[in-house]
């Protein structure tokens, strides 16, 4: 039976990203001032006018409000100032808008400098605000994008001491993300191993590796994230440790899975532990190492699992359909006859659901606004039909999207609470514009990927099921005896010995009654015997 997983070190790549990611932008943090706070050389080649030097006083006594009005009239040309130091007020404005909190629009400023290259002034300089930036804004802000426009070579500036390493991995993530991977791991590997940034660089190594179907290097990279996890350096957070370990060893995992080496396999999934993010995830995953080694006890035993309410809001179908396999192969075929009613009684009106959703409107804005319902239990959905949809709203990436679209809102909203005066100038208006039209894109694309996520469930559930017709198909020739030789070849011999449940003295061997007990999870294991005629 051809059926299901076949697993790769490509595909498995995808759920890599997505399980590394944040849910959204780091918590907001202020650049240092002393190390934030410099200017190149040749930053002027006239001196300001009282206006530009005004402005810069008023941003020193941290009056960015009068700031900002100032470095808008230099660079409306109302100040009579030359063309460096109108560079240098763009740069200034970009600080300032940081400094009060519009961060959105301190990007639009920044990203001008960018645009200019080396033919601005402060091109270089703008790379530590950047760099900030990225801290308190999500990816789909677009700026890893600005980043990726500086050479490498550019980190090397004595400037950028303090924030190189960040900006190594920042670069990284910028080429890993437009597919160009030896660049990306290149940049990875020069952050230094006392840098906080070290162990990120070093899981996203071990990743662009995989993409590279590199899977001895992506395994040593991820083993340096194990060797941190029991070192357990100063420089990092115990939850960033826990972390990037747990996400090493799921991914150590998948990628022995894909080369066939299955007890490695199992070894690390079973390593993550019960109240991990991702357990639930490897108890699937583990399901299929165990059915690959004909260890179905355990399989069955992973699967049953998953039927707990704890996992109420995670769906697994594939799972269903995997229950379905094992049963055929061991000629339990009124078993897997149930497996299969299941999957259809369950998933056949959920994905005519989906579908109904993708199609409810064009508009990627309105259904933006939509699945701002949807998270808010306020569409109307069915209770099945809500916490499916929700299942694939909590992607780690889509997250990532909305949050852009909050942040932009959040400025909104800051700048309508602003100082009334202020509200009526120039540079309020203009940030006004530009978080505007910011957030009419970002609420458009935010649809667009919410729409693509749930359309791809539909597809999905739409392939399970056409898998499970094969399934039912294959069902029906064994019991009619007309299967393939090669079918009848696949099937567990009635002599096949299962492995046997051994019961240590730190448990005890109970018998399901109906009711699932969270100490419990994990530990399931079926008794099975095959019915499947001696060759």
């Amino acid at each position: 039976m051809h059926l299901l997983r076949n697993a790769s070190l490509a595909a498995l790549a995808v759920v890599f990203v997505s399980a590394s990611a944040s849910a959204g932008p780091d918590p907001k943090k202020a650049p240092a001032k002393g190390d934030m706070e410099f200017e190149p050389e040749s930053a002027a080649s006239t001196p300001p006018s009282k206006t530009l030097e005004r402005a810069i006083k008023l941003y020193d006594k941290k009056d960015f409000f009068s700031a900002s009005i100032e470095l808008k009239k230099v660079l409306d040309g109302e100040s009579g100032d030359d063309a460096k130091n109108k560079q240098r007020a763009e740069f200034f404005m970009g600080k300032t808008l940081y400094q009060m909190g519009f961060y959105a629009g301190s990007m639009a400023y920044f990203d001008k400098i960018v645009q200019a290259g080396d033919n601005h002034t402060y091109h270089g300089a703008a790379l530590k605000w950047l760099a900030a930036l990225s801290r308190v804004l999500p990816e789909t802000s677009g700026i890893l994008e600005k980043i990726g426009t500086y050479d490498p070579s550019a980190l090397n500036d004595p400037s950028l001491a303090s924030v190189k390493d960040e900006l190594l991995f920042l670069l990284g993530r910028h080429f890993y993300k437009h597919g160009d991977f030896d660049k990306a791991t290149a940049l990875f590997q020069q952050v230094d191993r006392a840098s906080g940034f070290f162990i990120k660089a070093k899981f996203f190594e071990g990743v662009t590796y995989v993409r590279k179907y590199e899977g001895k290097p992506a395994i040593d990279a991820f083993k340096d994230i194990l060797i941190i996890g029991e070192e357990r350096p100063a420089v990092y957070t115990a939850d960033d440790i826990d972390n990037y370990r747990e996400l090493a060893q799921l991914q150590m995992a998948r990628v022995f899975y894909s080369t066939q080496q299955f007890d490695t396999s199992i070894k690390y999934f079973e390593k993550l532990p019960q109240d991990s993010a991702d357990w639930a995830e490897s108890l699937f995953e583990a399901s299929w190492a165990y059915f690959m080694k004909t260890l179905n006890s355990k399989a069955l035993g992973n699967i049953h699992t998953l039927n707990a309410p704890y996992f109420e809001n995670q769906y697994y179908p594939e799972a269903v359909l995997l229950r379905a396999v094992i049963y055929y192969k061991y000629c339990l075929y009124d078993q897997a006859e149930e497996a299969i009613q299941d999957f259809n009684d369950k998933y056949a009106p959920l994905t005519k659901n989906l579908k109904d959703i993708v199609a409810k409107y064009d508009d990627n804005a309105e259904f933006y606004e939509y699945v701002k319902k949807v998270k808010a239990s306020k569409a109307g959905l069915d209770e099945k039909t809500q916490r499916l949809v929700m299942s694939v709203l909590n992607d780690k990436t889509l997250l990532k999207t909305f949050a852009w679209v909050d942040e932009l809102n959040h400025e909104l909203d800051m700048l309508q609470k602003s100082d009334k005066a202020w509200q009526t100038t120039q540079v309020a208006a203009e940030v006004l514009q530009e978080l505007t039209v910011q957030q009419s894109v970002a609420s458009g694309d935010a649809g667009k990927v919410a729409r693509d996520r749930v359309d791809r469930l539909a597809r999905e559930l739409g392939a399970l099921s056409r898998d499970g017709t094969k399934i039912k198909y294959e069902l029906l020739e064994a019991k009619g005896n007309t299967s393939s030789a090669d079918a009848v070849g696949s099937r567990i011999q009635a002599d096949h010995k299962e492995e046997p449940i051994i019961i240590d003295d730190e448990h005890f061997q109970w018998k399901f009654d109906g009711e699932y007990w969270k100490d419990e999870l994990g530990y399931y294991r079926f008794k099975i015997r095959s019915r499947c005629p001696k060759q």
